[in-house]
Order: structure tokens, then sequence, then C-alpha cells
């Protein structure tokens, strides 16, 4: 049987990220974010559903996130599920659910002192290569 650990979350910052670095010099950043859903209820209800997510981003995605992102600014996380474990200290077996990012595309304007909108979203992942001219050839 194949397995698969994937996920996708689009929310905002609760607080600013916080950039580390690990004894080997590794970059890494924690985000917190909050994910929200809209249901309707059998009895026609509507209910909104709030998540709060930790996400783990290594690396230069963690160093752009720190630079870039701040408390409230929308994001999308692609990423896997990773469970943390831990003896609290009354000695109760403790368990959490986070992300790892594999990456994260920043949503929004930029807070910027001109307000003014970016063509499109800044993205904390290296560029995709330039298209190239067989690409134009294409009939569809």
């Amino acid at each position: 049987m194949a397995n698969l650990n994937k996920v996708f979350l689009m929310g905002n910052l609760t607080a600013d990220p916080e950039l580390r670095y690990t004894p080997s010099g590794a970059s890494v950043c924690t985000l917190r974010m909050a994910v929200n859903r809209r249901y309707t209820t059998r009895q026609g209800e509507n209910r909104d559903e709030t998540l709060f997510i930790d996400v783990t981003v290594w690396g230069k995605q963690a160093e752009a996130c720190s630079q870039y992102l701040s408390k409230g600014r929308p994001l999308f996380v692609e990423g896997r599920l990773r469970q943390d474990t831990w003896t609290g200290d009354d000695g109760q077996k403790r368990s959490k659910i986070k992300a790892v990012a594999e990456r994260v595309q920043f949503l929004g304007p930029p807070p910027d002192s001109t307000g003014a909108r970016p063509s499109r979203p800044a993205a904390a992942e290296e560029p995709a290569a330039e298209p190239s001219a067989q690409d134009d050839e294409i009939p569809f």
C-alpha cells in the first residue's frame, strides 16, 4: 500500500516569523499561521473553524520568510506533516502535529510605504527557468 504525506495550507501569520540557526549553521524559521474554514451545519447555521498550525521552514526559504513576512501577512504553504512528541512538566506524554514547508509563497502586497501592489505574489523559492523558444510553438 502506498502512503502520501502532503499538505497545502493557505492562511495568515498569527505572529512574526522566528529565525534561528542550528549548530551546523543551517537556518530554520518557525511560522505560526491560522487557517480558517467556513461551513454550514445540517440545521443551516454558518460556522467558522480556525486551526492554528506551526510551520517549519529550512534554508534560504527560512531566511526569506524571516526577512519579508510579518504578523497578519497571508501565505500559501506546500509541505508535509510531522508529529513532535515530548514529556510535559507533569510527566504526561504530549504531541503536536506541525507542517514542514517544502515551498512557501507570499500572498498579498508586501508592506511598504507606498501601498503599491506588486504585479504578482512574491515566492520564497528559486525562480523558475525562463521558457524556451520551443514553448512559443505549442499550438494551445
